[in-house]
């Protein structure tokens, strides 16, 4: 159980160190882009925060899938 913790915590902290790296890096973005979900689109969105996110999102959950293996 304490390594479980542990691990979770450790991916909680490798992603918002990504996260925060991913604000600082669209600073400067002027391409721009909307998403079209479902239902409705978004606002314009700078493309490496749609693309950042993505992976981000992609890592988190991939990190739940591994824990519920275990």
């Amino acid at each position: 159980m304490n390594l479980l913790v542990k691990k979770l915590f450790l991916s909680s902290i490798f992603n918002f160190c990504l996260l925060l790296v991913l604000f600082i890096g669209i600073q400067n973005s002027s391409n721009k882009r909307k998403v079209d979900l479902l239902i409705e689109e978004t606002i314009e969105l700078p493309i490496s925060f749609i693309v950042g996110s993505s992976f981000i999102l992609g890592s988190i959950l991939g990190t739940f899938l591994v824990f519920n293996n275990e």
